[in-house]
C-alpha cells in the first residue's frame, strides 16, 4: 500500500517465520502519512510477535499465535503445536487486498477456513485502514485463550496490533475509560492508542462485539479477543466474522469519535 512513492504498509506471507512462531501473514511496516512506524516485527520482548496479523492462542490445542502455550497447572511451556496460515489465493484490486487462507494444524490438516479483505483510503486526517475477515470451521473447534485455561489477564487471540517500543507506557482510550486497567477487556466500539501526541491509532470494531485485550505497560499491544473470557466454540461450517477499522493519523489526539 502506497501513496507516491511513500510505503504506508506491506503485506508479508510470513513463509519465511520459523514454525515456532505460527507461520502467518502479517502487515509490517504500517506507518503513517508522514512515515512514523506503527508496527513492530519479531521485537526482543516477544519475538513471535508480527507487525498486525490474525494470531489466535488456541484452536483445538493448535496454537496460532506462535511461542509457548499456557498448560494449566504448569505455566507457559513451548510445545511442539505450532500451527501455520497458508495463502491459498490473493488478488489485488486499487486499494483492496482479498485473500483465501487455511488455518492448518502441525500434521496439516486444515482446522479453518478464512476470508480476509484488507481496505486502505485517505482520510482528511490521515489514512484508514480496514481488516474484515470470515473464519469458517472445518471441523467442530474450540478456541481458547490462556485466561479460559487459567492465566487471569491473558485474553488474547484474534486480530492483534504490535505496536513500536515507546519510550513510556502508551496512552490507550475508550469511549468510558482511559488506561490499561480501564480499557483491557472493555467492549468500547473503539479504541485508541497514542503516543504523546506524535501519532494516534483508533481501532473501531466491527462485526460482533469481542473484547478488546490491550497492552500498554511493557508493550504496547491491542485487538480485539476471540476468546477474551470464555472459550468459543465452533461446529464443523459455522462462520465467525472479525473485523477493525483503524484510523491513522500523524496529528494530535482530538476528540473521541
Amino acid at each position: 500500500m502506497r501513496r507516491g512513492e511513500a510505503l504506508l504498509a506491506r503485506c508479508s506471507p510470513g513463509s519465511h517465520l520459523s514454525p515456532e512462531h505460527a507461520p502467518r501473514p502479517f502487515l509490517h511496516p504500517v506507518r503513517t502519512l508522514g512515515g512514523r512506524d506503527l508496527t513492530a516485527d519479531a521485537p526482543v520482548d516477544h519475538p513471535h510477535h508480527h507487525g498486525l496479523s490474525f494470531a489466535v492462542s488456541s484452536v483445538n490445542g493448535t496454537t496460532f499465535w506462535g511461542g509457548r502455550t499456557y498448560v494449566r497447572g504448569v505455566g507457559s511451556t513451548m510445545l511442539a503445536n505450532h500451527g501455520t496460515q497458508r495463502v491459498l489465493a490473493a488478488e489485488l484490486d486499487g486499494g483492496v487486498l482479498r485473500q483465501r487462507l487455511a488455518w492448518r494444524d502441525p500434521d496439516g490438516a486444515t482446522l479453518l477456513t478464512e476470508e480476509r479483505t484488507l481496505t486502505a483510503r485517505l482520510t482528511e486526517a490521515g489514512w484508514e485502514l480496514g481488516w474484515d475477515s470470515d473464519l469458517t470451521a472445518a471441523t467442530d473447534l474450540l478456541v481458547e485463550s490462556s485466561a479460559t485455561k487459567g492465566r487471569a489477564g491473558a485474553g488474547y487471540g484474534g486480530i492483534f496490533w504490535r505496536f513500536p517500543v515507546l519510550p513510556d507506557a502508551a496512552v490507550v482510550t475508550t469511549a468510558d475509560a482511559t488506561g490499561e486497567d480501564g480499557v483491557h477487556g472493555s467492549t468500547s466500539p473503539w479504541l485508541r492508542v497514542e503516543d504523546a501526541g506524535a501519532w494516534r491509532v483508533t481501532l473501531t470494531r466491527t462485526g460482533p462485539t469481542f473484547p478488546w485485550f490491550v497492552r500498554a505497560a511493557g508493550y504496547a499491544g491491542a485487538g480485539p479477543a476471540l476468546a477474551f473470557a470464555a472459550p468459543l466454540a465452533l461446529a464443523a461450517g459455522a462462520t465467525v466474522r472479525l473485523g477493525l477499522v483503524a484510523d491513522l493519523a500523524d496529528a494530535p489526539p482530538t476528540p473521541a469519535p
